[in-house]
């Protein structure tokens, strides 16, 4: 994230409320509608106003507009704009203000530094338990099933310097976070990051709890501060958590155990169990049983799982089920073949390197070192055999300086260089393309049948999906903040939007679903569309306005944009009045 300064302001940076255009006997006002009537819709369901209004800290009735109302707009401006805050006033100003529960007096006031004030309140009102209500309400109004929750974290990218976050602090009594380095999973070591929580329903992929950490903290150190905010949300512990690898250390998994909880996990590489398990599947000694054909759209089959007939345990006493996927052992060669090709072109740029006359490698540990670098770096040292071969140089100089004549005598001198053979296994290659396409998964839910287990698991890039949004159309980096606060605070914000989106795509699919509609030409040239997204739904309403024609001291004339009929069918599945919309 780069944080970027504040543009300067201009005499005319005032924001007026829509477009104006008069005449000597009326005034026409022309407001943008857009998507707003669906997401306050969507956002009175949720009740996120009466909530924030409880956590909040007390605000002097004075102030103008209340936080409630700033940090709304920001929910709202994210979902439809994406504007930075410091262009919240302008965006704000183009919408009628009635539809972000504004008066058209507060609209001036809202503003950079009015936002990062509502920031800091939304810093001080203990996040977590303003999310867990929040959580609560849309679970109760939604009616969003919790039996199967998934849970999984990304990085939120910092490009500044951050130098005053670097550990954590206190404000007003609250920690701080720290941005520093960490395991990015942008692939981005060279820069400082926040760790970002999600946990997601299985029932619509609607996010249920969200929390931010320090950017060095690892995964398996949040998982059972998490399982427990879930049970709280669930009032029970024997709902399915399912998560990636960081669950499935030992002491993660008894504690969910002991107390009642279930889970599917993947097992780590490192364990000896996958180390066993792999080598008799070198040695043929496993034996595969189909278990299910994916189909894709078209009814063909794009991918076939099995899985091991043999029962096995974790050394927990945890089930451990093997499964392998057709479609995995494609991925797997083909990665396989990507890093040992790469390998092999980083080793010939060495190997140039060595040739050169003024080359730095001049060590042998020093070129064994770069060779381990390169092997390890692509996971390729069991199929690529290096040598590292010495050779010796003579090179001869004259004893004395002078113009060299008959007499001269010269001085022979040796110099070790290095060379590179390299060549790539094609048998050991051959043998590890058996393990193709396997993974193992751990559970401790004996009612699960493995292909059910298989389906939970299945279900995970779910919560990929909710960081995709939360990276491509929320934009949620760059962040055009410095205090580590305001940014927590944000990030806050940014789970309220998440949840609005996520609703909207699960009430629209929900409806279609229960009218028996199968697609929707929500593509570009009205191509079907079989899982409507909350981006094409804001977008397909864009470009509806209201307005408004004042003429003498009567009330004013109101119109809004025809609505096409895909517009009033989406509205007809989301329960909202056609007729009324935009007014």
């Amino acid at each position: 994230m780069t944080p970027r300064k504040k543009p300067a302001p201009s005499s005319d940076a005032e924001p007026l409320p829509g477009n104006v255009a008069r005449s000597a006997h009326a005034t026409l006002r022309s407001y943008a509608v857009g998507a707003l009537p669906i997401l306050n819709h969507l956002l009175q369901r949720t009740q996120l106003a009466e909530i924030l209004q409880a956590y909040l800290p007390q605000q002097d009735r004075r102030v103008s507009p209340p936080p409630v109302k700033v940090l709304l707009a920001l929910v709202r401006n994210l979902l439809v704009a994406r504007e930075p805050i410091y262009g919240l006033g302008a965006w704000a100003a183009r919408y009628a203000p009635d539809l972000l529960d504004l008066a058209a007096e507060e609209l001036p006031r809202l503003n950079d530094d009015r936002g990062g004030r509502c920031l800091d309140q939304l810093f001080l009102a203990d996040i977590p338990s303003l999310s867990l209500a929040f959580a609560t309400g849309v679970v109760r109004a939604f009616q969003v099933e919790l039996a199967e929750l998934h849970n999984d974290s990304t990085t939120i990218t910092f490009s500044g310097a951050y130098s005053h976050a670097t550990a954590e602090k206190r404000y007003l009594g609250r920690p701080t976070l720290a941005i520093t380095f960490g395991h990015n999973k942008d692939h981005r070591p060279d820069l400082k990051q926040l760790l970002y929580l999600l946990t997601v329903s299985e029932d619509g992929g609607v996010p249920l709890h969200f929390s931010a950490k320090n950017g060095n903290t690892a995964d398996d150190q949040t998982h059972r501060e998490t399982w427990d905010l879930l049970c709280k949300l669930a009032g029970r512990c024997d709902f399915l958590y399912v998560a990636d690898c960081k669950l499935a250390s030992r002491d993660n998994l008894a504690y969910l155990a002991q107390r009642g909880g279930r889970f599917v996990t993947v097992l780590p590489r490192t364990r000896s169990e996958d180390a066993a398990f792999r080598q008799r599947l070198r040695a043929g000694q496993v034996r595969w049983q189909a278990l299910w054909d994916k189909t894709d759209e078209q009814g063909e089959v794009c991918d076939r799982f099995s899985i091991c007939d043999e029962p096995a345990v974790t050394a927990e006493g945890y089930r451990l089920l093997w499964y392998h996927s057709t479609h995995k052992a494609e991925l797997d060669a083909a990665t396989r073949a990507t890093q040992v090709e790469r390998a092999l072109q980083r080793l010939g740029h060495l190997r140039q390197k060595l040739l050169a006359p003024r080359t730095r490698y001049r060590q042998a540990e020093k070129v064994q070192r770069a060779v381990d670098e390169i092997l390890a770096a692509g996971d390729v040292a069991d199929f690529l055999r290096v040598e590292v071969l010495p050779r010796e140089q003579e090179h001869f100089r004259q004893e004395k300086r002078g113009r060299p004549g008959p007499e001269t005598r010269y001085v022979k001198s040796v110099r070790t260089r290095f060379d590179l053979r390299y060549e790539a296994e094609p048998v050991r290659m051959a043998a590890e393309s058996v393990t193709d396409g396997v993974f193992p998964l751990v559970s401790n839910a004996p009612e699960l049948t493995p292909r059910e287990v298989l389906h939970s698991y299945k279900r995970q890039p779910t919560i990929e999906k909710r960081f995709a949004q939360l990276k491509t159309d929320f934009a949620v980096a760059p962040v055009y903040l410095k205090e580590a606060r305001r940014i927590e605070a944000l990030l806050a914000v940014y789970f309220f939007a998440l949840v609005v989106e996520a609703l909207l795509e699960r009430e629209l699919r929900q409806a279609m679903q229960r009218a028996g509609i199968e697609a929707l030409p929500l593509y570009p040239e009205g191509r079907s569309c079989r899982s409507p997204t909350a981006r094409r739904i804001l977008d397909l309403f864009e470009d509806v306005q209201r307005h408004e024609l004042h003429s003498g001291n009567g009330p004013p004339t109101v119109m809004v944009t025809q609505l096409t009929p895909l517009q009033r069918k989406i509205l007809k599945l989301l329960g909202l009045s056609r007729e009324n919309y935009g007014h």
